[in-house]
């Protein structure tokens, strides 16, 4: 073989060689510090680094990025002297590749270490529970402590983070115990505090429905006692109407009886008959056990016909009618039977609306404002019509004085005279029904007296 040949082949081969060593290339976010001959030369930055053959070397390649290096938990003592275990995380970045690759021998070390003495110190100066309570305390001092320390070596110390303070077991159980009082403590206060307000919102809700309630029974009872009034006023103006119309029927009505009996002209056997059928209803009570028939009945009888009739020729009073004008009396009892018409007859509605009127008027006024004077007795015609005046009834003739006529025996009393037989009549027989009783003698209860042609007129 050609021995220029071998020498070419050589020649390349170590041309290759040292092209090979000379090109190299840096990766993104990373460093190279170059030295030349054993020397600092250069930092190279990412992309295609040439190298002076048998010069140039890369010292070392430096990560620019932002770092994250947990350390293991380590025990640190507190001012209250209670030992915890701590454990950290340290985020950093290079700054300085030349720095870190000169200054410090193995920087990741070096920050662990000032990390643990850092924390000591600044964990030492509080206690148990400020370290628990006081993180961001802690790394703001730990990053400030750590990055004036690293700024010489190229480092710049971004945080500190506490990953976990953990107390000893006895510790841990005096607090867990401490925590669960506290909680204990907090529900029980919460729950108070829900049951006082509940009370108080119970208690306002019950004031308010009482002020209200009694609002209402107050309201009802006005209206209740309003009510009352008022039905007790509308009621006493009704009785009181109803006994003004009670007391004027009344009157009414002993008009009419006392126009009847002066216009029905009543006998003395008639007076006395109606006497001996009152009689025995005088016995009807119950605390009447005897009935006896007074000895005198008969004076009485005599004195009370003497008062209405004269005496006649046999001794008997007799009571004489005077004479009567049939048509007066016709007039009269047509007078009689349009008022007794008018009044207990049917009236329109007005009328009665009128009369009602007037009835409630006449009960509205007060005793003090009534007339003094009585009022007059006269007949009305129907409820609410005017008074009219009644045509007098002819006053029947006195009797004669007693001293003009001729003397004659005075009677004997009843008891004391003998009986005598009626002489329109047989022994042991009473007057048949419609003949005229004898005189002097009494009338059977069975006797009927004769027709009276002013009968149909009372």
């Amino acid at each position: 073989m050609d021995p220029v040949l071998i020498v070419a082949i050589v020649v390349a081969v170590l041309v290759v060689i040292v092209v090979v060593r000379s090109v190299k290339v840096i990766p993104q976010a990373q460093a190279a510090v170059i030295e030349r001959l054993g020397r600092f030369h250069k930092t190279s930055g990412a992309g295609l680094v040439w190298l002076a053959p048998f010069l140039d070397r890369i010292r070392a390649r430096i990560d620019l990025r932002e770092q994250v290096v947990s350390f293991p938990p380590q025990p640190v003592i507190t001012e209250d002297n209670l030992t915890v275990s701590i454990d950290t995380v340290v985020y950093f970045q290079v700054t300085d590749p030349r720095a870190a690759v000169y200054e410090i021998a193995n920087y990741i070390v070096a920050v662990e270490q000032l990390t643990t003495t850092t924390l000591r110190n600044v964990v030492g100066g509080m206690t148990l529970e400020q370290t628990l309570t006081s993180r961001d305390s802690i790394n703001g001092q730990l990053r400030g402590v750590l990055d004036e320390a690293t700024g010489k070596w190229g480092i710049r110390v971004a945080r500190v983070e506490l990953k976990s303070i953990d107390p000893p077991p006895s510790i841990q159980e005096a607090m867990e115990k401490q925590m669960r009082a506290d909680r204990d403590k907090r529900a029980m206060i919460l729950t108070a505090e829900g049951q006082r307000e509940s009370s108080i919102k119970t208690a306002e809700g019950q004031k308010q429905a009482a002020v209200l309630s009694a609002e209402g029974a107050k309201q009802a009872s006005i209206l209740q006692a309003e009510g009352e009034r008022q039905s007790r006023i509308l009621k006493a103006q009704g009785e009181r109407a109803a006994r003004y119309l009670q007391a004027q029927g009344q009157a009414k009505a002993i008009e009419k009886v006392f126009a009847a009996v002066k216009a029905g002209r009543p006998t003395p056997e008639l007076l006395a008959y109606q006497y001996l059928q009152t009689l025995p209803q005088l016995a009807q009570g119950d605390a009447n056990k005897v009935w006896m028939i007074p000895s005198d009945f008969s004076k009485s009888l005599e004195g009370f016909a003497r008062m209405l009739g004269a005496k006649g020729d046999d001794g008997v009073f007799r009571y004489e009618a005077p004479p009567v004008d049939p048509a007066d009396s016709a007039a009269r009892a047509g007078d009689v039977d349009d008022d007794v018409k008018d009044w207990f007859g049917g009236t329109s509605a007005e009328e009665v609306a009128r009369a009602v009127k007037q009835a409630e008027e006449a009960a509205a006024v007060s005793v003090e404002d009534m007339p003094a004077p009585r009022p007059s007795l006269s007949v009305p015609k129907a409820v609410g019509a005017q008074p009219e005046s009644r045509p007098a009834i002819e006053n029947r003739p006195e009797p004669e004085p007693a001293q003009s006529r001729e003397p004659q025996p005075e009677a004997q009393p009843r008891h004391q005279q003998s009986w005598q037989q009626p002489p329109s009549t047989g022994p042991g027989q009473y007057p048949p029904p419609g003949a005229p009783a004898p005189q002097g003698f009494p009338p059977p209860p069975w006797y009927q007296p004769p027709a009276d042609p002013d009968q149909d007129r009372r």
